[in-house]
């Protein structure tokens, strides 16, 4: 069950209440005001920690995909593309003349 955090404008009181998430918001203070409370929201703490979670086990190789700076590439020296070599023409056939 989620734990809200309210607070009280006439009493300055803030204070933590259990709640179902389909029960409203209250509307009464504990000290008996009735209009002068307000949920606070709050960050939830999740921690991912240890092997098995998406974003602690896949967070490396994504900093290594991820496309190089130009600093980092001016410092290698450039490659220069090999060609491969056309492949030499078949040899011309003659046809013998004794065709008749």
């Amino acid at each position: 069950m989620p734990t809200y955090v309210y607070h009280c404008t006439a009493c300055t009181d803030t204070y933590e209440v259990d709640q179902r998430i389909t029960e409203n918001a209250l509307t009464t203070c504990r000290c008996g005001s009735e209009g002068t409370i307000k949920r606070i929201i709050q960050p939830i703490a999740v921690m991912f920690k240890g092997s098995g979670f998406h974003i602690n086990d896949y967070a490396a190789s994504t900093a290594s995909t991820a496309p190089k700076t130009e600093a980092a590439t001016e410092s290698k020296p450039a490659e220069t593309p090999k060609t491969e070599a056309a492949p030499s023409p078949a040899p011309a056939t003659t046809e013998s003349a004794s065709s008749s």
